[in-house]
């Protein structure tokens, strides 16, 4: 959602704070303008300047009022200056590091309200610090190298279907499946994951919450029906032990001991709220954990390309070396080229 860089205030960029601007350098001066000469210089109709006035006296507590002895407004108390909002720089920086982390929902339903919230918030800014954000969005970004793909069409059902409590039949294709299934479900909550969309639903077919992935549903059909959602769903607690979305039921204590070339991208982050670092002698760091599948942990360790090795519990590590064996074997042999 980037704004474009303003160059320099203009009546077509931003009409409304220039208009109101200058009718209130008009006031200021004590010469008693009426709304057919500001409508004459601003070229809008008389309309649209009793609309200003209205705002800034309603609005803005300004102290305009008509003097029909004079034909024009007037100040009936000194002002001295335009009330503008008043944000300090670290706040601004705040305010910009937002609207790109806000880039995420573009393509979404989300993205229009944002980028009008955003504007409106931008256009009440004085010049000087609009002129300040426009030159600070050539200094930070976020970028995303995984970019889920999004039917819009279905995310807006979705969303609309979970604020409003609406039950939903969707046709759901499971991962490694060539074909859909139909599955009734209560939709409660969406949530954007590491960048990733899910929705977390009670299935009426396993009589549980499931997770569904929004890239996976091909339809999705309205049954007519609302729903309560129960007090015991918490998405926090749901997740609290796991590794993403993949929610299990037992209990593992995680440790991975990851050499010296990789250790210090462990150390710089928060893996898990139950991680625990513990520091070796060699420059290697070991990582505990306590979660409830290895599901998602399983792919992550793989993607260190063998600078991680699984120390506990027991049935991880066989997972481990299975995954990596069947990959050296599925891998193809490169063809000689000795002669």
């Amino acid at each position: 959602m980037p704004r474009k860089p303003a160059s320099a205030p203009s009546r077509k960029s931003r009409p409304l704070l220039e208009r109101m601007l200058r009718i209130h350098q008009a006031l200021q001066t004590g010469g008693h303008p009426n709304a057919s000469q500001l409508a004459r210089e601003f070229e809008v109709s008389t309309k649209s300047i009793y609309r200003d006035i209205e705002f800034m006296r309603d609005r803005l507590d300004l102290p305009v009022a008509y003097d029909a002895s004079r034909n024009g407004f007037h100040y009936t108390q000194e002002v001295g200056s335009f009330p503008t909002l008043q944000i300090t720089e670290g706040e601004l920086f705040a305010l910009l590091v937002a609207e790109k982390a806000l880039q995420q929902y573009r393509g979404t339903n989300f993205e229009k309200p944002l980028v009008s919230a955003f504007r409106k918030m931008a256009d009440s800014l004085p010049e000087t610090i609009s002129l300040n954000l426009a030159d600070w969005e050539q200094s930070i970004s976020f970028r995303t190298s995984a970019e889920p793909i999004l039917d819009l069409e279905i995310f807006d059902k979705l969303a609309k279907a979970t604020a409003r409590r609406q039950q939903l039949q969707l046709i759901y294709r499971k991962p490694g499946q060539t074909g859909a299934e139909p599955r009734i479900v209560d939709p409660y909550h969406l949530a954007n994951i590491n960048g990733e969309w899910f929705l977390f639903a009670f299935d009426h077919l396993r009589n549980d919450i499931r997770t569904f992935a929004p890239a996976r549903i091909q339809e999705i059909r309205p049954t007519g029906k609302t729903f309560s959602r129960t007090r015991k769903f918490s998405l926090h607690k749901r997740l609290r032990d796991s590794f993403g979305v993949h929610a299990g039921q037992g209990e593992f204590s995680i440790r991975i001991r990851f050499n010296e070339l990789v250790a210090d991208y462990i150390r710089e982050k928060k893996w898990h709220p139950s991680q625990q670092l513990v520091e070796i002698p060699d420059g290697s760091v070991e990582l505990h954990l306590k979660l409830s599948s290895l599901v998602e942990i399983q792919r992550w360790v793989l993607g260190w390309a063998g600078n991680a090795v699984v120390l506990e519990p027991p049935q991880f590590v066989a997972a481990i070396r299975h995954a990596a064996t069947a990959m050296i074997e599925n891998y193809p042999v490169a063809p000689d080229s000795s002669g």
